[in-house]
This record gives C-alpha cells, sequence and structure tokens, in this order.
C-alpha cells in the first residue's frame, strides 16, 4: 500500500485513495477466499460420487490450500502494480488543477494589490474606532438625558404639589 497520504485527493473525493485501494483489495480476497472455498466443496462432492476413491478430503484440503497460496501470491503482485496505476492514473488529481474551494488562491496579489488592501483596512480600523467613539458619545448623553428626564419629573411633581397646596389653602 502507498505511504503518501494523498490529502488534496481526499478532499475532493471524501475518503483517501489508499482506503478506496484497500478496500478493493479485501473485496477481491474474500471473493478469492469464498471462491476456493466453492471449489472444494464442488471437488468434495465430485469425489463422493467415484468408487474407490484414494484422495482423502484432507488431501484435498491441502491441494486448495497450495492452491490459494499459489493465486494470493499472483493476485498480490497483479493488485500492487494495480495499486499503482489507480493512485497514479486515476486517483489523483493533477496538480494544475484546483478544487472549486481552492479557486479564490488561484490568482496572486501584487504588491500594490496588497498595498491597497492593507489602506483599506487602515482606513476601515479608523472608520470603526470613531464610529465606537460616537457610540460611546451617544450613551454618555443619553444617560444625561436620563438623570435630566428624572429632575424635570421631580419639578413637575413639585409644582403639582404646589398647585394642591394652593388650591388646599385657597389662593
Amino acid at each position: 500500500m502507498s505511504v503518501d497520504p494523498m490529502t488534496y485527493e481526499a478532499q475532493f473525493f471524501g475518503f483517501t485513495p489508499q482506503t478506496c485501494m484497500l478496500r478493493i483489495y479485501i473485496a477481491f480476497q474474500d471473493y478469492l477466499f469464498e471462491v476456493m472455498q466453492a471449489v472444494e466443496q464442488v471437488i468434495l462432492k465430485k469425489l463422493d460420487g467415484i468408487p474407490d476413491c484414494d484422495i482423502s478430503p484432507v488431501q484435498i484440503r491441502k491441494c486448495t490450500e497450495k492452491f490459494l497460496c499459489f493465486m494470493k501470491g499472483h493476485f498480490d503482485n497483479l493488485f500492487s502494480k494495480m495499486e499503482q496505476l489507480f493512485l497514479q492514473l486515476i486517483l489523483r488529481i493533477p496538480s494544475n488543477i484546483l478544487l472549486p474551494e481552492d479557486k479564490c488562491k488561484e490568482t496572486p496579489y501584487s504588491e500594490e494589490d496588497f498595498q491597497h488592501l492593507q489602506k483599506e483596512i487602515e482606513q476601515l480600523q479608523e472608520k470603526y474606532k470613531t464610529e465606537l467613539c460616537t457610540k460611546q458619545a451617544l450613551l454618555a448623553e443619553l444617560e444625561e438625558q436620563k438623570i435630566v428626564q428624572a429632575k424635570l419629573k421631580q419639578t413637575l411633581a413639585f409644582f403639582d404639589e404646589l398647585q394642591n397646596v394652593g388650591r388646599d389653602h385657597g389662593n
């Protein structure tokens, strides 16, 4: 199995190509074992139908195991070649290709563009500071207005009391 992490491919496919190849390998290997078991069962059934057969089930098992080892060796050899081809030609994203989410990195900025962006950032920071100061001034004015409003309510209440006293005493 390959050691290269192929992270860009994993980002695109949603899985690593090595994981894909491992799953294919395991699936092929499982099918090879199943086929060998089926072949062994067929041979055993055929031998049961032959009278006076000198071949025992143990001998058949040994022969199928030898054949399985032979097939597995060839399969591993072929699979390693197939894996290299898949990882190099099919499951690899060429270096000149960008994924849609990386398109913003495609156009490099010049020094002039960078300076322009820096200036714009400074202007925005100044505007932000100005807005903060304005907010603080408005909040302070609001607090003053609340205090003045409370004093006005007190004054109005005082005049209401004076008017009530004047009515009560006939003035």
